[in-house]
């Protein structure tokens, strides 16, 4: 992506050390990508207190001993409450995924850094304002459909943000499994959201969103005093430049071209490819592999939405092992899903690294995902131990081509060749592929708030044929990379359909 220098972040002018050359491009990198896991966690902390309230806010659970907690928060605990909480689900991510198309073109085309502290506040303030409805005995759903709407579109803006980053600082070589550790930070961050929303949740509902709300701001502030967009804002090449520059000079005829003209004339035209060239949205779609991936996106994303919005509410209405689990028990228990997501998400990016295939590594996880979903549904109140045992099986199938397809398959598409590995086009392509899977994830709660009060087996059979649609736009990328891997001539993944 083009330096967009407008000064360094601040802190590079309050401790000298961290400018070149004390230190290297090795340590940018990593602080960079630890820079961009706090922002990008600290956001889905921000995103979970609304999962864990629900059973706080609607109605209780048939047959649970009434009591102060459990009598819900009108408008949400009458006899349409699950259908209200899942309108609440469908505002915040309806605007979130039209936030992300708009996000992800602004993104190509404006400071990063200035842009992601600006969707962080305005994340963190509009989630203390939700939790203010506590306090103020808020109770007219127009509220908090307004706030719900607005911190969507602010939300949007993380996403395109860290991806464009992290890629313009790591290059292509182990992307996958490296960009599958980095991902964990979307189930770290629901994981310390549930933890500290369940946490303080019987001091009253609305400190379960003052608490990462005010994460939000606090570190949207350590953002931007140490995130460094790219690495010509510190004097670096970018990842793969410097071999441009060998090539270049291993092409100079008999040194007509001198080491410095040489390097010159790839930066150069490094420099006029990424200020003309900020590629369009329609464009951004037909790029090979965009939009199979957008789609495929659309149902693995309603699946792992569902799950993060509707998974305290469920183990909290229904019985384990014969009981029924208190608000607090089931919204902690919730987080052994995300921590199975964490390895999914590692563990397709090292594979597909390994296979060099995104979309087969994609497609099998997904294929065994169905099996671990019915097994959860009907053994997983058998006993707390079986209960956990499959919910962190079903988090690590659901949650690692999700992983997979939002970072390296999304940086891959964003760099391929038929762009010119041109960086601009990283934060379009990216926001269309989790735009289009942020559209699925706003159906998928909405659904699941109707379909629940026809009986849970009914929003299982959903995911179910969700994950199945996932698979099919997968189908014939993935027969191609088999061709390929049985010919030996497998190319790199960011070109899935050459």
């Amino acid at each position: 992506m083009q330096s967009r220098i407008v000064g360094l972040a601040p802190a590079f002018s309050l401790f000298p050390n961290l400018n070149t050359p004390h230190k290297t491009f090795t340590f940018h990198q990593i602080l960079v990508l630890i820079i961009t896991f706090i922002a990008y966690a600290s956001f889905h902390a921000s995103r979970k207190p609304p999962s864990i309230v629900k059973s706080v806010l609607g109605p209780p659970p048939v047959g649970s001993n009434s009591s102060s907690i459990d009598n819900g928060w009108a408008p949400f605990n009458g006899t349409e409450g699950t259908k209200r909480l899942g309108e609440l689900d469908l505002a915040f991510l309806s605007s979130y995924a039209l936030g992300m198309y708009f996000a992800g073109h602004l993104g190509d085309r404006i400071d990063l850094r200035y842009f992601l502290v600006f969707g962080m506040m305005g994340s963190g303030i509009l989630t203390l304002v939700f939790g203010l409805g506590y306090w103020m005995n808020v109770h007219t759903l127009g509220f908090y459909l307004s706030v719900q709407i607005v911190c969507g579109l602010f939300q949007s803006i993380g996403w395109p943000c860290v991806v464009s980053v992290a890629g313009n600082w790591c290059g292509k070589e182990k992307r996958g499994l490296i960009m599958g550790v980095w991902n964990s930070h979307t189930s770290v961050g629901n994981i310390l959201g549930s933890v500290i929303a369940s946490s303080v949740l019987d001091l009253g509902w609305g400190w379960s969103f003052v608490l990462p709300g005010g994460l939000v701001i606090v570190s949207g502030v350590f953002v931007f005093m140490f995130l460094v967009v790219s690495p010509h804002d510190l004097g670096f090449e970018e990842p793969g430049k410097q071999m441009e520059i060998e090539m270049s000079l291993g092409e100079n005829v008999e040194g007509s071209l001198s080491k410095h003209e040489a390097e010159d004339a790839v930066l150069l035209e490094t420099v006029v490819d990424e200020s003309l060239f900020a590629i369009g949205f329609l464009e951004a779609w037909r790029l090979p592999g965009v939009a199979p991936y957008a789609f495929c996106l659309f149902f693995s994303k309603l699946v792992a939405y569902t799950f993060l919005y509707w998974l305290p509410y469920y183990l909290r209405h229904t019985a384990v092992a014969g009981v029924n689990l208190s608000h607090k028990t089931a919204g902690i228990l919730s987080t052994v899903f995300d921590v199975g997501g964490v390895l999914g998400g590692i563990s397709a990016g090292f594979i597909s690294d390994k296979i060099n295939a995104r979309a087969v590594t994609s497609i099998t996880f997904l294929a065994l995902s169905i099996p671990a979903l019915i097994m959860y549904r009907i053994y997983g109140s058998v006993s707390m131990f079986i209960n956990i045992a499959l919910m962190f099986i079903s988090g690590l199938l659901v949650n690692g081509p999700y992983a997979l397809i939002t970072t390296a398959v999304a940086a891959d598409l964003g760099t391929q060749d038929s762009i010119k590995g041109n960086g601009r086009a990283l934060a379009t392509v990216t926001a269309i592929i989790d735009g289009t899977g942020s559209v699925g994830a706003a159906l998928g709660p909405l659904l699941a708030g109707f379909i629940s009060s026809r009986g849970w087996n009914s929003v299982f059979f959903m995911l179910i044929v969700s994950i199945f649609l996932a698979g099919l736009f997968l189908v014939r990328l993935a027969k191609a990379e088999i061709n390929e891997m049985r010919s030996g001539e497998l190319i790199p993944s960011s070109d899935p359909q050459s």
